[in-house]
């Protein structure tokens, strides 16, 4: 211990060598990257923090000697993403992580369910699905996101998290993110196991499970796999370029590109119409089978929680 440090609690005293955000880190990911590299294998960090997280996110991945991708943290947000704040964001990748590679997310274990977050219709939680899969970085989809899941609403006797059980109330923890995939609505436990599970699988969520969803050809499972489709079937949404998002009322749009592929996306994120200027050039309306809205004129007419979706001829 120092000179004059109690002898209670000698943790808060030590010096921290091992920080996740020191610069000789990069050097021990440029290592960790070649060992990598001949196994094919990726390197996904989560390196943020509060007021620096797509400044260190541009560090750590840009060029392609260290991660592959960080996790970005900025669409956890409690408040639902509106077309000006994704605007924001990305104008701040672009200027402090231009070569950097995001890793996008709506939902993980520490946050509540993003369909529940931000209070989403079933149209909404759709479009939001699609807007993921066409904005430049990777994407996590976390378990059950795919099923539209709720936030589950657990009793306090079924808490494990610490924090639920501290603040409860107030706050009722990060376990009703974390509970069990429904797969059958009819088995034991949702048929995720025979024996009883950490946590309850809610009554709300079994209707919602993968084999009722698999019976549904409406049910957003399937409009989940479409959008991974199509985004696993255009390099330009996957690798390509992305021109700054463009932000008209309640409606934003962008361009992706790659080599000879380009295609416009926009997406209306409110209740109500809005109207969208093309850019110039010749446009073919894609995604019919998820919901895209035709093209007609230079303009694209935008109903609630509409979207577009055009490749260029």
């Amino acid at each position: 211990n120092d000179i004059g440090a109690p002898s209670v609690n000698p943790y808060n005293y030590q010096r921290h060598l091992y920080d996740k955000n020191q610069p000789e880190n990069l050097e021990f990911l440029r290592g960790i990257r070649a060992l990598l590299e001949p196994l094919g294998a990726v390197a996904l960090g989560e390196i943020g923090e509060g007021h620096r997280g797509l400044e260190l996110l541009g560090e750590y991945t840009s060029g392609n000697e260290l991660l592959h991708m960080s996790y970005a943290f900025e669409f956890l947000a409690n408040s639902r993403l509106t077309a000006k704040r994704i605007a924001e964001i990305f104008s701040q990748l672009d200027e402090v992580a231009a070569d950097g590679w995001a890793c996008w997310a709506f939902s993980n274990h520490d946050v509540k369910r993003h369909v529940s977050r931000w209070s989403l219709s079933p149209e909404a939680a759709r479009i939001y699905a699609v807007l993921l899969m066409c904005l430049r970085g990777s994407v996590c989809i976390y378990q059950g996101e795919e099923l539209g899941l709720p936030e589950a609403d657990l009793a306090f006797e079924d808490l494990h998290d610490p924090y639920g059980i501290k603040f409860w109330p107030i706050f009722k923890g990060r376990d009703g993110s974390r509970t069990p995939m429904p797969w059958h609505p009819d088995e034991t436990h949702a048929g995720f196991s025979g024996a009883r599970p950490w946590l309850p699988v809610p009554e709300a969520h079994k209707p919602l499970a993968v084999a009722a969803q698999e019976a549904d050809p409406n049910a957003i499972m399937h409009h989940y796999r479409r959008a991974l489709t199509l985004r696993r079937t255009c390099k330009a949404l996957r690798i390509g370029s992305q021109t700054p998002i463009a932000v008209a009322g309640e409606a934003l749009s962008f361009i992706r590109q790659w080599e000879d592929e380009t295609f416009f996306c926009a997406f209306n994120l409110s209740e109500g119409p809005q109207t969208v200027e093309l850019p110039d050039g010749v446009w073919e309306s894609i995604g019919a089978d998820l919901g895209s809205a035709t093209i007609k004129g230079p303009h694209a007419a935008l109903g609630p929680w509409d979207f577009c979706l055009a490749k260029k001829a």
